[in-house]
């Protein structure tokens, strides 16, 4: 497996992590634990962007 082929399946590993937090931020009772995954989803899709960025030959981190 190539470098990019492994970066674009950790990507699409954290897209996928990323809605499964999100669904369960939905579903959660407690206010600070559904603001908690929705955050950490957040942080994970930004990761999967730059990773898919990184394995597009894109040289330049997103901020």
């Amino acid at each position: 497996m190539s470098e990019q082929e492994d970066l674009r399946g950790r990507a699409q590993q954290m897209r996928d992590k990323a809605k499964d937090l999100e669904a369960a931020a939905d579903k959660a009772t407690d206010p600070a634990e559904r603001k908690r995954l929705h955050e950490k989803a957040h942080r994970l899709e930004a990761q999967s962007e730059q990773a898919s960025g990184m394995a597009s030959g894109d040289i330049y981190p997103m901020e």
